[in-house]
């Protein structure tokens, strides 16, 4: 396959396989895997006859299964029309074997494997690499032999194996959100770290998306060895940037297999008058605020649809971290206002147009994460723009800042990323609601 119509065909098989292999449960996590064993070897005659005649070692029956699917995809065929003639193979799979495979190659390609976790998946994937990159071997040296039906059937019946494989299932996640895949833009630090961490921590598989790509990989790293390998990693993405985000999105694809909930929180805030800030310093807040929102959209929407498509009953989830700027306006930060604004109308748009796919679209306005690098930060933070700014009557320190933006808040305190956790969880529960703006603002901004 020519490069673009590869990654066309990854980006729809991966997404409809996590709903097709999935039976009557959840989702299962897919990786894929390009390499010249899995797409080129499998393609000649002797790589075929490999991969239909059934497993070589106990290993591969333990953690990839007996049977993987060979699934030749048509020259003339549209990517998303792949779909259809996939569920037809995998049921007739299924009926033949009695059970849904693990592995499913697609010559040319690349390898498919799914598990209930990322590791699982991946185990699975490199056993069966290692199971080619024998018979590869073996063929080379004269041929090679795959497991007798007797000798297959004893080993897929016998108690020891059967404990194996309980064993290499590992422990299922647990937590609202167990099983999902999430990316979140902005995440390599404040609320969009916090909001990584938590996903993570209740069951998740999380793509730290940031500008900042060396940053958002350390704190996935850290994540892993918290929780596990694969639970969390990280893609460079510039949300102003279109191909930027592509990629993105494509990279989480191929690690995961597709998308179940989208946390929009990449933003920026400059603050200034509208007869003084600098056009640049206003586009530069539109185009993260704003474009950044829409092109996360763009690239988010078709992963969720495919998978609704396979598996009609899910829904999924693109939640925007908008701002009580986007309910009432902000004097001498109208640039940051009207992107949040904007963002709360895109919402609205995108709930109404992505219905139909199963994905529910909302937003969250939360009030002043005080004590985040966008506000705290000593030498751009909103505390050290506000008081150069003059936009607090009377301040002449950043205390005196920070005092009156508490003062403002009923509940006397900023908001937490606990409190915007809160929120994103309930939303992602609630099955009946899309185009919200959910307030988080310790009474500050009030719906009217």
């Amino acid at each position: 396959f020519d490069p673009d119509r590869a990654r066309a065909l990854v980006d729809a098989i991966a997404p409809a396989l996590r709903g097709l292999l999935a039976g009557d449960g959840p989702f299962r996590m897919v990786t894929f895997d390009a390499s010249p064993l899995a797409a080129t070897f499998t393609a000649s005659p002797a790589g075929r006859s490999v991969v239909l005649g059934g497993p070589m070692t106990p290993d591969q029956i333990v953690y990839t299964g007996s049977w993987p699917l060979l699934f030749d995809v048509p020259p003339e065929i549209a990517p998303d029309d792949v779909g259809a003639q996939l569920g037809a193979r995998l049921a007739a799979h299924a009926a033949s074997h009695g059970a849904l495979p693990i592995v499913v190659i697609v010559p040319g390609l690349g390898l498919f494997a799914a598990g209930d976790t990322w590791e699982q998946a991946s185990t699975a994937r490199h056993v069966y690499l290692d199971s080619l990159r024998v018979a590869r071997g073996a063929i080379a040296l004269g041929g090679h032999r795959p497991l007798a039906d007797d000798e297959r059937t004893f080993i897929e019946a016998w108690e020891a194996e059967t404990y194996r494989k309980g064993v290499a299932a590992g422990t299922p996640s647990t937590g609202r959100v167990a099983g999902k895949v999430a990316l979140v833009t902005g995440a390599a630090q404040g609320f969009g770290l916090a909001i990584a961490a938590d996903l993570v921590a209740e069951g998740a598989h999380v793509v730290l998306a940031d500008l900042n790509a060396g940053l958002a990989e350390s704190n996935a790293r850290d994540l892993e060895a918290r929780y596990g390998a694969g639970r969390a990693s990280a893609v460079a993405m510039n949300v102003m940037d279109e191909q930027s985000v592509a990629d993105g999105f494509h990279a989480t694809v191929v690690r995961y297999g597709g998308l179940d909930l989208l946390v929009s929180n990449a933003g920026v805030l400059r603050a200034g008058g509208v007869t003084s800030q600098p056009v640049a310093d206003f586009d530069l807040v539109t185009k993260v605020n704003y474009r950044g929102y829409f092109l996360g959209v763009r690239f988010a929407a078709p992963i969720m649809a495919r998978q609704h498509r396979v598996k009609p009953e899910s829904w999924s989830d693109i939640v925007e971290i908008n701002s009580k700027s986007g309910l009432v306006g902000s004097s001498r930060n109208s640039a940051y206002a009207g992107s949040k604004f904007g963002g709360l109308g895109l919402t609205q748009s995108f709930a109404l147009e992505l219905v139909g796919d199963g994905i529910k679209v909302n937003a969250i306005c939360p009030g002043n994460f005080l004590d985040g690098p966008l506000w705290a930060d000593p030498e751009t933070g909103l505390f050290v723009q506000y008081l150069r700014e003059g936009k607090v009557p009377g301040a002449r320190t950043l205390d005196d800042v920070r005092r009156f933006y508490e003062s403002r808040v009923p509940m006397g305190r900023g908001c937490t990323p606990a409190d915007v956790l809160v929120a994103l969880y309930y939303l992602v529960a609630q099955r009946y609601e899309t185009g919200q703006a959910l307030p988080v603002t310790g009474g500050q901004v009030m719906l009217s």
